[in-house]
Order: C-alpha cells, then structure tokens, then sequence
C-alpha cells in the first residue's frame, strides 16, 4: 500500500540522504564560469558539466593574459577566436604584432589594415611618432626620450650599450627636433630619424657623432625603412603589424617600434574612453632582448590604467622566468589559457600556479583546443573544438595541410 500513489505510508521508517548520498545527484566539484553582460567572451566547454564558459576580462582586477602552448597545441588560433569574438562583441580597438605572417587573412576578412614592415615594402611607420597624451606627466618629449634612448641602444649596440654622454647628447637633440612640431602640431612637422641624425652631427661631443654614425645605415643606408612618415592607417579598429619578413639586424629595432606605436594608440583611446586589446604572438622573441623585455614588463606595469589589454602568446613558460624582471610578466597576469605543456614546464607551472595533479592531467598529451583556463583564483579545464567546415576556421587556421589546401582552392 505504501508504494502505491495513494499518498498513504504505512511503515513508519523515515532516513534522510547522507552528504555522500547527496553528492550522486549533485556535481559539487564542478565549478563554472559563466558571466552575463555585454563584454562576455565565449571561450569553449566546461570540460567537467560541458556548460559554456563566458568571460569578460576587463572585469578582473588585472585584465593581462598569456596563452601558453607547445607547438601545435592551438595557441594561435585561441588568440584568433579571441581575436574575432572581441571584434564582433565589443567596441574595443585591436592590436596584433605578428612576427610569423599568421593574422592577414582574419584582419583583411574585417576589414583590418595589415601593415607589412619589410625592407621591400612600400609601407612605413614613424618610429618618431608622438602625440599630446603621450605620457600621463605634462611633458610627453621626456617619455618619448625613454624610448628613442632604448631604440639607439640596439642600433648603437656593445657590451654596454649606451655610455653617459651618448645618453645626455641624444637627449637634448631630441628635445630640439620636438620643439618645432609641438609649436605647430601638423604631420608635416612631426620628426623623423633623419631630424635626429642631423641634429646629432650639428653636436660638438664625439660621442654624438658616433652615435650619429651607427643611426647612418637607417637614416641613408640599405636599411632606411624606419626614416619615413607613416603612410598607412594606424587608425583602423583592427590593426596587425607584419614583422615576418624583417631581417635579423632589424627584427629587434621592428619589435621595439610595433610597441611603441601601440603605446601611442593605447594614450589616444584613453582620452577617448576606448579599450585597445593588443595580442603579441611568439613572444619570446621581446623577452630575449634586454631592451624590448623592459618595454614589455613596462606595458605590463602600466597599460591597465591606461585601457590596455595585452595579450602575450608563447611556447615555454621558461622564458617568463628568466630573470626577476620578466617574472613580473607571469605575476602580473590574471588571465591565463593553458594548453598542451612541455614536461618541464609543467612542473614549473605546477609550483608557480599552484595546479593539482588532476589539474594537471588536462595540460598533459592534451589535444588541440584542450587544457586550463585561468581566470583570477578560479581554475577550469576545457574544451573548444571549433567546426572545420566554416569560413572562419579556415581563414584562422595554421595548419600547413589545410592552409595550402585553401591556397590551392583560390588559385
């Protein structure tokens, strides 16, 4: 009687369901990330309970991320389909240095500028370029200086870099030449490294003139692609600076000048209310250079106060650590997809990111689009596996098989 639906119990045994009980019925372990609003950002599947992950990064208390992957691992195009999905979702700008040619179809297919710096190129940009909000202080020419100082120090190159005197003579010539622009702020007027180059020769120090010698192959030499007003659209909302096909000699001095340009970007749309997503793909290429590493620790100091959101993408975590000042790259990032590792950097990153054993397992012989997700103090595994069969998986894709596939289809 008492198990038919006649609502009358006849034995009077009532036993409530014990915590281990419970927990058949309910995932307790499975956390999830999923925030509403305007600026949320799809990036895959809970691998636990399969529920969409959606994420807005500007709303964590440091919005800086890595995207960190072995080869093959899917590195590149989780940067795309982030890259995509901001563009379509947001108002923010966005900014790719791409040292290996791997963004032009995606930026042309939205309508970006690819700015390919190349010696054969007829494309430029002005390493000189400045504008009023350059630098938060009243004198943007002193920021400026710092930079145009870190610039000379890779041309000048030796052991020891730039010596007192070079520092001070380059100093005052490049307030000389920002004098006139500032009186009349016109693009006519704005400097190039030739202004700079005179404006050392006309010095009465030695130290000038040698200086001024070392800047001779840029300003008048085989490599003078860096003396020329900018000539393309560095205004355009998505921007990518192709720095593939710059020699050895010049893919430190491009790398320096790409952030510089960015830096500039980023002052304007903050006067403007605008966030600038800037993505910097193979970068341990800027951590291997004493120069473009202290540049890049200092974006990572100073841009989220500024409505910058970088984005750095590499193989090996190794070179996050390797030196106490690049390290503050890896302590300073918030945001953080973790894909396949390499055995040693898995230990590293265990130590460093406190991630348990079973955490562990999804970064190990991990498939593409697979591993962990970090966001602030939260740790999730995932899952993307991104359709093949639709346009923009084709022309986000690396891989060799199917990217000459497409070539082919197209010829």
């Amino acid at each position: 009687m008492s198990c038919l639906p006649l609502a009358d119990n006849q034995i009077n045994i009532q036993r409530g369901l014990t915590t281990s009980s419970t927990a058949i019925f309910i995932p307790f372990t499975t956390q999830e990330l999923f925030q509403e609003g305007a600026g949320a950002l799809y990036y895959g599947l809970n691998a636990l309970s399969n529920n969409l992950i959606m994420v807005d990064r500007l709303r964590l208390k440091n919005p800086n991320g890595l995207i960190l992957g072995t080869p093959g691992s899917g590195k590149s195009f989780a940067a795309k389909r982030e890259i995509a999905n901001a563009f379509l979702v947001t108002n923010d700008d966005i900014i790719v240095c791409d040292p290996e040619a791997e963004y032009a179809a995606l930026v042309e297919r939205l309508d970006g500028q690819v700015i390919k710096i190349s010696p054969a190129s007829k494309q430029y940009i002005n390493p000189m370029d400045i504008n009023a909000n350059y630098s938060e202080e009243d004198n943007p020419i002193a920021l400026k200086s710092d930079f145009i100082l870190s610039l000379c120090e890779l041309i000048v190159g030796g052991k020891d870099g730039l010596q007192p005197i070079e520092k001070t003579v380059i100093d005052r010539c490049v307030h000389q030449i920002y004098q006139k622009y500032f009186e009349n702020p016109r693009p006519k007027n704005m400097p190039l490294l030739e202004d700079l180059y005179n404006a050392l020769m006309e010095q009465e120090e030695k130290e000038a003139r040698h200086v001024a010698t070392a800047l001779e192959i840029y300003v008048k030499g085989s490599l003078n692609l860096f003396n020329h007003r900018t000539n393309v659209d560095i205004q355009n909302r998505f921007v990518c600076y192709d720095i593939k096909e710059l020699g050895k000699q010049l893919k430190k001095i491009g790398m320096l000048v790409v952030q510089d340009q960015v830096w500039g970007r980023v002052t304007a749309n903050r006067s403007a209310g605008k966030t600038t997503r800037y993505y910097m793909d193979e970068f341990h290429l800027l951590l291997k250079e004493e120069q473009t590493a202290a540049y890049s620790v200092e974006i990572w100091k100073r841009f989220r106060k500024w409505g910058g959101v970088p984005t750095g993408i590499t193989q090996n975590v190794k070179d996050l650590l390797s030196s106490r000042e690049v390290e503050n790259i890896f302590e300073n990032s918030d945001f953080i997809i973790m894909l396949n590792q390499a055995s040693g950097d898995r230990q590293i990153l265990a130590k460093q990111l406190g991630i348990s054993p079973h955490q562990l397992s999804y970064v190990t012989q991990s498939g593409e689009g697979e591993g962990l997700l970090f966001y602030g103090n939260v740790i999730l595994p995932f899952v993307d596996h991104f359709p093949h069969d639709t346009e923009l998986y084709r022309i986000m894709t690396t891989k060799l098989s199917e990217v000459s596939a497409d070539s082919g289809e197209e010829v």
